[in-house]
């Protein structure tokens, strides 16, 4: 039976969609599957790793049938990206499914879709807002470098989504730094807080586009769910008490001053050069008029660079690891950022000037 004749890029689409999620090796086989279902001329294709689930449709069916069955999502993907750019047919004949293009041919085992796992979705959502695409995607933007990676503190492996009033905030730490966005909407909400997965935010981010199309964004108990551009993501969430971002987020320090993030970015690279695997620290010395970054190896081996600063505060002689600067140095496109300073056993806090929507906490370290 033919479940699909179309040109190659109409299907290798959708299946790029769904198949981000799946892993490689599961204990459960049937999840490196994609599980696909045909009625009349709508495909929709569907992927889970139990934890996450994404499904997308596309009207490129072939006949009038309905039909169901699950192939592996990343021998399907490696097979239509390396065929040529022209028609392809999928047809299903005694649980194999044929690939066919030009005189290129290709037979796959099949699981049936009867036992493909799905996440059951939530009965009811207590909130619910739409945003433009490219807003969600600046707002995770913003903070996702920040969040832990395989953390035993699970909480932190995550991103702490906030709805308050009209304010979308989003969190992220891992423990050493903390990044703080928000945005204002013309919409109202009661309080809800969230931790959605790291894996969840990475495909959210690979997903979204750079335009005003909308996403719908429901929060349940348990799940978020995503729908935008025929894409729906289904992810239960990090269960766990965050910290309290506000008592993290320093206040009233009295050193401060702006600089050129790019010139700031170019320096802290090349005193990195000077670093180790094992020690990425950089020594900071702010004083009136200048400011000088260093850093050594246990090679002896030392790095200087000396920026001119319009600061007239306290010196400070201060460590930080370099990659914390760098992560939320790279990831801003603003051309000048501010710092503020307490003591050299005080957090940093670096902003924007003029502009309270973004915050970047990052602790000190011996130098």
């Amino acid at each position: 039976m033919q479940l699909v004749k179309t040109h190659r890029d109409a299907l290798l689409r959708p299946l790029q969609i769904v198949s981000g999620i799946v892993e490689r090796r599961h204990t459960l086989p049937i999840l490196a599957n994609i599980l696909i279902r045909k009625e009349g001329d709508e495909l929709s294709l569907l992927s889970t790793d139990i934890e996450v689930q994404i499904s997308t449709h596309a009207a490129i069916g072939s006949g009038k049938e309905s039909a169901a069955t699950t192939v592996a999502a990343r021998k399907l993907l490696d097979i239509l990206r390396a065929l040529p750019d022209a028609e392809v047919t999928l047809s299903l004949t005694n649980k194999r499914m044929t690939v066919q293009c030009g005189k290129s041919r290709f037979a796959l085992q099949t699981l049936a879709a009867e036992e493909f796992p799905t996440v059951a979705q939530a009965d009811h959502y207590a909130a619910e807002l739409s945003l433009p695409q490219k807003t969600l995607k600046h707002l995770f933007n913003m903070v996702h470098f920040a969040m832990a990676q395989q953390d035993i503190r699970y909480y932190l492996n995550g991103l702490l989504l906030v709805v308050d009033g009209k304010n979308v905030i989003a969190v992220a730490t891992d423990g050493h730094r903390l990044a703080f966005s928000q945005i204002t909407t013309d919409q109202e909400f009661a309080r809800q807080e969230v931790i959605i997965p790291r894996k969840t935010i990475m495909e959210l981010q690979r997903l979204l586009e750079e335009n005003d199309d909308p996403v719908k964004l429901q929060i349940a108990t348990n799940q978020v769910k995503f729908n935008f551009s025929e894409i729906e993501l289904i992810s239960k969430l990090v269960e766990g008490k965050f910290p309290d971002y506000t008592r993290v987020i320093p206040k009233a320090y009295k050193n401060n001053f702006a600089i050129s993030r790019e010139l700031l970015l170019r320096a802290l690279q090349r005193t990195a050069i000077m670093t180790s695997d094992k020690f990425k620290g950089v020594r900071c010395v702010i004083a009136p008029g200048s400011l000088k970054i260093s850093s050594t190896n246990a090679d002896q081996e030392e790095a200087t660079e000396e920026l001119e600063i319009d600061y007239g505060g306290d010196s400070v002689d201060i460590g930080f690891n370099v990659t914390y600067l760098l992560d939320v140095l790279n990831n801003l496109k603003c051309d000048q950022i501010s710092i503020s300073l307490g003591d050299a056993n005080s957090s940093a806090l670096i902003t924007l000037p003029d502009d309270a929507s973004f915050k970047y906490v990052v602790m000190p370290m011996r130098i």
